[in-house]
């Protein structure tokens, strides 16, 4: 197999969630090798860690996320694809580590205080790593202490906050308010179901996005400047 040909089918494997030759979805696709086999057979063929990245996994996350913000697809379909990217990016994990791939920046995840909801937060966290970035998941119930911290062992990342809560929106308020308090040039975003364009606005947080795909399109326009 040719490189841009077995590039090609790792992002189709990544767009469909195939993981491996013996995984049975999709079922159009059985009997076939998943992006497992696919990224160990890339890395024999000396494919540059980083191409496997960008023309593999980042490409058919990108589809993904067009998709899905398209209602061409739905939460469960994103879930494989992530699972397929996810079981993939073990093989290029020794590349992370020793500098030969350089994520295009850090962005800082967490479901606010109050809030137990994660399945928004973590949609976001499986399209942004998707899409070249590292993730640093705070997980639920987040208070600004634990932004601060994060931002302090991650200087130059980006922030999100998510929150399906009405009762939440006040707890993400003060925690964008601490952040710009001590990080003011730190870039921060919000996200779910209660909020909006107008609230982001009035608490001074610089971005609110209603879907992943629109996040990640920022994200790669802020790191391109």
């Amino acid at each position: 197999m040719e490189k841009e040909d077995i590039l090609n089918q790792i992002a189709l494997c990544v767009e469909c969630g195939k993981i491996s030759f013996d995984s049975p979805y999709p079922p159009t696709m059985k009997g076939e090798n998943g992006v497992d086999e696919l990224t160990k057979e890339a890395l024999e063929m000396g494919i540059l860690p980083g191409d496997i990245l960008t023309k593999g996994f980042v490409a058919g996350m990108e589809k993904v996320g067009v998709k899905f913000r398209d209602n061409q697809i739905f939460v469960p379909q994103v879930l494989m694809s992530a699972k397929a990217m996810n079981t993939a990016m073990q093989h290029l994990k020794v590349y992370f580590n020793n500098g030969t791939i350089v994520r295009k920046g850090k962005f800082i995840m967490g479901t606010v205080e109050g809030d137990l909801h994660d399945i928004g937060k973590n949609l976001v966290c499986m399209m942004i790593e998707g899409n070249g970035y590292e993730i640093i998941d705070l997980g639920v119930d987040v208070g600004p202490e634990k932004y601060i911290d994060a931002i302090r062992k991650n200087p130059g990342a980006y922030v999100g906050m998510s929150a399906l809560l009405t009762t939440t929106m006040k707890s993400m308020e003060n925690i964008n308010a601490a952040i710009k308090s001590e990080f003011p040039d730190v870039i921060t975003f919000i996200g779910g179901a209660p909020v909006s364009t107008g609230f982001a606005k009035e608490i001074v947080a610089d971005y609110y996005t209603d879907e992943p795909q629109a996040l990640v399109e920022i994200l790669n326009h802020l790191s391109a400047n």
